[in-house]
């Protein structure tokens, strides 16, 4: 995939390197490092108390949640949302001591929950389950590393791989999923951090990257199944830093951040394609963040057609974004009260499930359709349907939402044709490709 075309605006020359298993060694370009927030790394968010984390297939979700109290005194424990029966429902993981603000939570396909711990100079780790009025441990080892994150679930359901990001080089360890407790998987020279799974099989898993001498962040494609063979992902300008954002395994979509254009944009591309990566205009609404969150999957090998959800941070707090890359069009909702922001999944029939929590409603999930590209643009009236939200709690209630009236209505773009971005710069002469999971 060629990747170099701003839609309706300046481009950089872009483009992308493709693994294959013939090839092998460092990429020769430097490589580093992907945020879920234009402002906030994706450790740091997920970090953050009441981060939301869900499995591959959107069954079950984990946070970490507080009793009520006083914010310096409040007590810290695990919680398991499961999400694909008839009614969400929210199971408290409480052990005999509260958890610490910084302990981190991923869910399983099984309905456990993974909990990394920080004690000391070691990361520790356990699986949470329920049991009658209690809650089950299974201890699985520790690590010795200050400073350690979990990446997002595998698409298996059962593994859990953990980054220890060192300035010179990092370790990536399988820490939920092994025979012996976290197995030490590869070491990458340079200090990496995001993470997305490329393909479905759970084997190639792009990082972004920083080589130790320093230079940009890339992103790079890690195969699990060839010792951590690092190979290019990413490359849009030698000097520019390209992050991934998001990759859907089902249609090749790959989402990115790079500054190849002067400043942080939000890109879309094909895996493997030789297509124009692309930076849509409508993706940089003023004033706000925009961060993609949830492809729609189920789209083989359509990707312009996967609606893509996405959070928007702005001064009157957050909401959410859907948009095709076919559209160019952001549509723009408000969020339901006390949704965890940046957190959901997508239905392969394009309906929207973002989990929210309130007083009324302790665990819920908002439903929205994915709308159409060819409508009128969301208005401050309508409920449910293409222009609004279904709201499904524990107590049964359903009611639509309206879009913000803080909200811009969204820019709308020129559609151009694939092959004739404009490009108001020269292309690098090397040709660069994005990696395919092969």
């Amino acid at each position: 995939m060629t990747a170099c075309a701003i839609e309706g605006g300046t481009a950089g020359a872009a483009t992308t390197a493709e693994p294959g298993p013939e090839e092998s060694g460092e990429p020769e370009e430097p490589v580093g490092a992907v945020p879920a927030d234009p402002a906030i790394p994706w450790s740091a968010a997920s970090h953050a108390p009441g981060a939301f984390t869900l499995t591959a297939d959107g069954a079950y979700g984990a946070r970490l949640t507080a009793a009520p109290g006083p914010p310096g005194e409040r007590a810290w424990y695990p919680e398991r949302w499961t999400l694909d029966g008839p009614e969400p429902y929210a199971v408290p993981l409480p052990l005999h001591q509260p958890e610490e603000p910084d302990a981190q939570v991923v869910p399983l396909a099984d309905g456990r929950v993974l909990i990394r711990r920080r004690v000391a100079d070691r990361q520790m780790f356990s699986l949470l389950y329920p049991t009658g009025p209690g809650t089950g441990e299974l201890a699985l080892g520790a690590v010795e590393c200050e400073g350690m994150t979990l990446l997002p679930p595998a698409p298996d359901g059962s593994s859990v791989y953990a980054l220890s990001p060192g300035e010179h080089s990092s370790l990536l360890w399988l820490v939920a999923g092994g025979a012996f407790g976290p197995e030490l998987v590869a070491e990458i020279p340079g200090h990496c951090s995001g993470g997305a799974w490329l393909d479905g099989a759970g084997r190639m898993l792009a990082l972004d990257r920083r080589l130790p001498g320093g230079g940009p962040v890339k992103a790079v494609a890690v195969d699990l199944e060839r010792n951590g063979e690092v190979t290019p992902l990413l490359q849009i300008t030698p000097e520019s830093n390209d992050r991934l954002l998001l990759a859907d395994a089902d249609s090749g979509l790959l989402l990115l951040r790079s500054d190849a254009p002067g400043h942080d944009r939000l890109g879309w591309g094909v895996l493997g394609s030789c297509l124009p990566v692309r930076f849509p205009e409508c993706l940089r609404p003023a004033d706000v963040a925009v961060t993609p969150f949830a492809v729609q999957p189920g789209q083989m090998l359509m990707p312009e057609s996967c609606a893509v959800a996405l959070r928007i941070d702005g001064a009157a707090g957050s909401w959410v974004g859907v948009w095709r890359p076919q559209g160019r069009r952001l549509h723009q909702f408000a969020a339901p009260e006390g949704w965890a922001a940046g957190a959901g999944y997508w239905s392969g029939d394009g309906v929207l499930h973002l989990p929210y929590a309130n007083t009324g409603t302790p665990c819920g999930v908002a439903l929205l359709d994915a709308p159409a590209d060819d409508g009128p643009l969301p208005g401050t009236g309508g409920h449910g349907g293409a222009d609004g939200m279904t709201n499904g709690g524990t107590d049964g209630s359903t009611g639509g939402t309206e879009p913000s009236a803080a909200i811009a209505p969204p820019a709308v773009c020129k559609p151009v044709p694939l092959g004739q971005a404009p490009l108001h710069r020269t292309a690098s002469p090397a040709g660069h490709r994005t990696a395919s999971p092969g």
